[in-house]
């Protein structure tokens, strides 16, 4: 696998359009700050403008139960908790582009 890593504090138009023109698989977010129910859903709406809306988003970090639902209702394919398996994310990540490609 390829990682693109686009730094820390990267806005949700930076963040797709670094996707977009990675021509990336799956975009991964990591948040500590908190701010996951307003970044999360920016970053959505801004790969979905740009003709992503078929990126797979996971996401991880310090995210509350409460918040893991409305997430996914908004399109974010997983949430990885603190203390998520390496082998877990990774085998995420491998069926998610497997679809895709399939697709």
């Amino acid at each position: 696998m390829e990682v693109i890593y686009t730094g820390l504090r990267q806005t949700p138009v930076q963040i797709a359009a670094a996707a977009i023109q990675e021509d990336v698989d799956c975009v991964g977010i990591s948040i500590l700050s908190g701010a996951h129910n307003v970044l999360v859903p920016e970053v959505l709406e801004e790969l979905a403008a740009r003709g992503g809306a078929d990126i797979p988003v996971f996401v991880g970090g310090i995210i509350p139960e409460k918040d893991i639902g409305p997430l996914v209702a908004r399109g974010v394919r997983r949430v990885f908790l603190p203390g998520s398996s390496t082998r877990d994310i990774v085998a995420f990540i491998r069926e998610e582009i497997g679809q895709r490609q399939r697709a």
